[in-house]
């Protein structure tokens, strides 16, 4: 056997081996084999948590197919790929529509190939295996017991894979997801940790996203009364951000779980905590909002528990509070009930199982008025030192033409400065 073949024969047996110890801590697996299962985590490190167009791609094809013709798609073209997508939705689809169908199919892809083509060329599962199974994490898939049913709702916009750092189960509990300011005010806290004791008392996940303020407060007062809690992070599981909450997000990870959709090793990033706030409202049933500014990122965990159907409740405050505005618009605009007694979410967590819709979506809440890209783009950048325009392009997962204008408006904007070596932030 030549030298090349013995080598992967063992990357092969390497892989496995990995992926039966991220495996081990599952109950009941499901039924995707190993070449699937490497798949999607070779998914997992090339698109940003969201990504629509994977989750289609993923859903009709599966994750190894497509993960295989995206590859070559970026030599020959999106036009098999198309096809493909098409034959495997619309097979009683006439010819001529058929044809219609994949030419649209293949230039809807083509932006998607250019934002994945950065990563891809660089794509090393054998390093995501390695960092996963460094922290000591478990990785979950579709199909799994473990898998949160709720997760699903979200559709081709679910996450492909699962991270968990901790071994506790917390699939089929009723979930009551808790999130608000940062900077919370001590009616806050009391608010937070008396919801937090109701939902403790009645046998529910407490779900938050283990950030200063709100957050912390249900974690801690979950951590305290013995039930479970899952801290959902916008990084790897093994970025315990921020760090001030280490120590209780370690705490969190022992007696419950961390989850994360990205890999380990991914820092945590604006863009991707507006992302991660899907997950908080689709792992609860009810979603309750304590405190939140007018431009609260806790506002966006309310639309997207709106927009699943899921009961959002609201904390109300001095009308003179800024720190309680948005739970005022929320409730001003009926996006979220009003919380008169600790107990009323609670209580509508325990009636509603996750995923049966019991209201109406909300109105789609606006979102701050920033410029998407632009956001990623910057936050990719150092003060301390320049990066290539294809190191941006890697780290926002924006195609090169799309960070190219991202950066060219931050720098308009005054947010960016660009020199012989490339950008930095202002």
């Amino acid at each position: 056997m030549s030298t090349g073949g013995r080598t992967a024969r063992r990357r092969s047996v390497d892989r496995a081996a990995a992926l039966s110890r991220l495996r081990a801590a599952v109950v009941r697996p499901g039924e995707l084999g190993t070449d699937e299962l490497l798949a999607r985590v070779a998914w997992s490190t090339v698109v940003e948590p969201g990504d629509g167009t994977a989750g289609e791609l993923v859903g009709r094809l599966g994750a190894g197919r497509s993960i295989r013709a995206v590859l070559q798609a970026l030599d020959d073209g999106p036009v098999a790929l198309g096809e493909m997508l098409v034959e495997a939705g619309r097979d009683s689809a006439e010819d001529d529509v058929r044809d219609e169908l994949a030419r649209a199919a293949s230039d809807a892809l083509v932006p998607a190939l250019e934002r994945w083509r950065p990563r891809l060329l660089r794509l090393d599962v054998d390093a995501v295996l390695g960092a996963a199974s460094a922290v000591g994490c478990t990785l979950l898939v579709p199909g799994d017991e473990d898998w949160p049913a709720g997760i699903d709702d979200l559709g081709v916009h679910a996450p492909l894979v699962l991270w968990r750092r901790g071994t506790r189960p917390v699939g089929g509990l009723p979930g009551i997801s808790v999130v608000g300011a940062r900077a919370n005010t001590v009616l806050g806290a009391e608010a937070a940790a008396e919801i937090t004791s109701a939902a403790a008392d009645a046998g529910c996940l407490v779900v938050s996203g283990g950030a200063y303020g709100i957050d912390a407060v249900a974690h801690r007062v979950a951590l305290a009364a013995g039930t479970p809690t899952v801290a959902v992070l916008a990084g790897g599981v093994d970025q315990l951000y921020p760090a001030g909450n280490s120590t209780m997000l370690r705490s969190v990870a022992d007696h419950g779980a961390l989850l994360a959709e990205c890999p380990p090793g991914t820092r945590p990033s604006r863009w991707r905590f507006l992302a991660r706030n899907r997950l908080i409202a689709a792992l609860g049933s009810v979603s309750v909002i304590v405190e939140a500014g007018a431009r609260s990122g806790a506002l966006n965990t309310a639309h997207h528990a709106g927009q699943l159907g899921r009961p959002v409740f609201a904390v109300p405050g001095p009308y003179s509070s800024s720190a309680s505005a948005g739970c005022h618009r929320l409730i001003a605009d009926r996006r979220a009930e009003i919380v008169v007694h600790p107990a009323e979410p609670v209580d509508a967590a325990l009636r509603t199982r996750s995923g049966d819709p019991t209201t109406d979506p909300a109105v789609p809440i606006a979102a701050a008025r920033v410029d998407p890209e632009v956001l990623r783009a910057v936050d990719a950048l150092s003060r301390r030192r320049a990066i290539s325009l294809d190191e941006v392009a890697v780290r926002s997962g924006l195609s090169p033409a799309d960070a190219t204008d991202a950066l060219a408006l931050a720098e308009l904007q005054g947010l960016v400065t660009r020199g012989p070596g490339g950008w930095t932030a202002a």
